[in-house]
């Protein structure tokens, strides 16, 4: 055997066997408005602990919060990512995977996380559909599934403006036209605007949503790296969300420093300085990696105009990090503190305002007026984290107090992932809808 090839079959194994470093902090210490933050911690090979999928078998689901019920809404799609209502009350669904990335993965190391990756299930060819599921007669259980539109590339987000439906491939936004309560996407597609992509596109996934008024669409663009490692050239333009003007497909970076920013939503911006009526943007946001099962927490935060979150030169505000060469502690100086952190690792993609659901009144102690986060899992931590959706509260505008559990059960006994949630969105009885893209399940949970 080559020296390289036992090199990296020795590494392949140590990874799989979940060697590492692991957690010193207590449960919830790295939760909430303020958290804890330890000192990094860096080893030679990162700590890798991801749960090798292991899909529901027959009678299995997760388990919900007492005092509600979760069934499956649509079962057998393959891979659904991400989910947005229409106002008939139409579910779509995003079924999805990463497109061809010649130039991602070069290296031992990974050469290492490229195979905990295929373990956890995310080397499946994509799709490249959106599915249209319609539940007519409200029982929580639709009646048609047609395919809504095809032959995409890596589709994730989607929005609907007027007469016109948006989608936010890999690489560019998408304007169809639509007629409300059409099953089936006719006219060709516009391109609005590109996106980055590229290659190498380390981080796929493009969100979108409209303003309230609908003269803008807001865009998510993860990092091409975890630290700007591959150099700052490969980053123009990512680690950012992008402002959409949907007239004319003009663009202009709106905040910048969010190294994977994921799942959007507006909220109620009456008690938050610098907000603009009608809502403020929100945004769930996987933070770096290779600092230990204890850093950088993934948070909440809300989205300034013109404002800067720190990736890649700071973490968690004004934390320089030594890793990016050369530093800018005149960027770091400015970096904004996250407004709440969901626990380091836990991957949050999915968030939807709660609204008028009545899920949160069925969860003891919530605070009305929340948001719901899909939490897709960690890899960089030991033992895991995420695993779960679940609910914070906002107060007077902010989130306050601890996420409350609502959807739990992804990880088995033996630490398989049943599942792993990514989308949520609300449907139109107020439910919560979640799509797990391990399960293959789009799960719907409401009150008892």
């Amino acid at each position: 055997m080559k020296p390289c090839t036992a090199l990296a079959g020795a590494l392949a194994a140590a990874a799989l066997s979940g060697c590492g470093e692991s957690t010193r902090l207590p449960p919830n210490a790295d939760v909430g408005p303020r958290p804890t933050l330890v000192a990094p911690v860096r080893t030679a090979l990162p700590t890798m602990q991801i749960a090798k999928p292991r899909p529901w078998r027959e009678g299995e689901m997760p388990m919900a919060a007492a005092g509600l019920q979760v069934r499956a809404f649509a079962t057998g799609l393959d891979h659904p990512r991400w989910l947005h209502v229409l106002p008939n009350g139409d579910v779509l669904v995003a079924e999805s995977n990463a497109p061809p990335r010649p130039d991602e993965g070069q290296g031992l190391k990974a050469w290492v996380q490229q195979l905990f990756m295929k373990r956890a299930g995310a080397g499946t060819p994509s799709a490249n559909r959106i599915t249209l599921l319609r539940d007519a007669d409200g029982d929580g259980v639709p009646e048609r599934r047609e395919v809504f539109v095809q032959g995409l590339n890596s589709p994730f987000g989607m929005a609907l403006v007027g007469g016109h439906f948006y989608v936010a491939d890999t690489d560019a936004v998408l304007r169809f036209d639509y007629v409300n309560g059409q099953a089936r996407l006719a006219s060709p597609p516009h391109k609005l605007t590109d996106l980055p992509a590229g290659t190498r596109n380390h981080h796929w996934t493009k969100s979108l949503i409209a303003s309230p008024g609908g003269q803008r669409l807001y865009a998510t663009v993860g990092s091409n790296s975890n630290v700007a490692e591959h150099g700052l050239a490969a980053e123009q333009g990512r680690a950012a969300i992008w402002e959409i003007d949907v007239a004319s497909g003009a663009k202009r970076l709106f905040a910048t420093g969010l190294r994977n920013p994921n799942g959007m939503a507006w909220m109620p911006s009456s008690a938050v300085p610098g907000a603009s009526a009608p809502g403020m943007l929100w945004t769930v946001v996987n933070e770096r990696d290779e600092l230990g099962s204890d850093l950088v927490p993934d948070y909440l935060t809300a989205v300034y105009d013109g404002a800067f979150y720190g990736w890649p030169y700071s973490w968690y505000g004004q934390h320089a990090d030594p890793r990016v060469q050369p530093p800018r502690p005149d960027l770091a100086a400015r970096a904004l503190v996250p407004d709440y952190a969901l626990g380091a690792h836990v991957a949050p993609l999915g968030l939807v305002a709660a609204g008028s659901s009545p899920v949160p009144a069925a969860l003891p102690g919530a605070a009305p007026g929340g948001v719901f986060i899909g939490l897709h899992g960690s890899w960089n931590r030991k033992p895991p984290s995420g695993y779960k959706v679940v609910y914070v509260g906002f107060v007077d505008g902010r989130p306050q107090g601890l996420p409350i559990d609502v959807l739990t059960g992804f990880l088995g006994a033996e630490g398989e992932a049943r599942g792993r949630p990514v989308g949520v969105a609300i449907d139109r009885r107020g439910a919560l809808l979640v799509a797990d893209d391990v399960g293959n399940t789009i799960w719907r949970v409401a009150p008892r």
